[in-house]
């Protein structure tokens, strides 16, 4: 791969996911924040085991809760290194695409642990508007983060292989 192709490529699909992370970010946040406000007048009438967790999520099912936690916790990370990571392609040197690599594949895993919350909530069944489009964006957002993580790789791969040639193999 031409090492300027790859550079727009991770540059490009990185950009696509700090925009999208700011969204599930924003999703997310209101979810939590419409929950706490509700917590005290629905969780009153509900038995004790579901009184001891100290946020109800009336909207949603009995996988809400997880999801919006997870999602948001994937959302901050993947925001962060989307961010730092369109900085270190930028260098597009071999230690800046080493930490870009690293953590782009850190924020996939986070993001797909998300992604399959959204999948067996999607699967118990009725959630609300706003929970389907942050699990439509986590399914998206998925795929999109593979694509920054494999074009990243690439770009550590014709790196590393321009520099063992500039420096006959010594690096």
């Amino acid at each position: 791969m031409a090492s300027g192709a790859g550079k727009s490529a991770a540059f490009i699909f990185l950009l696509i996911n700090v925009l999208l992370y700011f969204i599930v970010i924003v999703i997310a946040a209101w979810s939590i924040n419409h929950a706490i406000e509700k917590t005290h007048e629905t969780a009153s009438v509900l038995t004790v085991p579901a009184r001891i967790f100290p946020i109800f999520f009336p909207l949603g099912n009995m996988a809400t809760g997880f999801l919006v936690i997870f999602s948001l916790i994937a959302g901050l990370v993947g925001l962060v290194t989307s961010l730092l990571g369109m900085n270190n392609v930028m260098q597009w040197d071999t230690p800046n695409l080493h930490t870009a690599a690293a953590s782009s594949l850190a924020t996939w895993t986070l993001t797909l642990l998300a992604m399959g919350l959204a999948c067996k909530e999607i699967d118990i069944g009725w959630v609300d508007s706003n929970l389907r489009a942050l699990e439509t964006l986590l399914i998206i957002l998925s795929g999109t983060q593979l694509f920054a993580t494999a074009a990243i790789h690439l770009g550590v791969e014709d790196v590393v292989a321009r520099d063992n040639r500039a420096y006959g193999g010594r690096v």
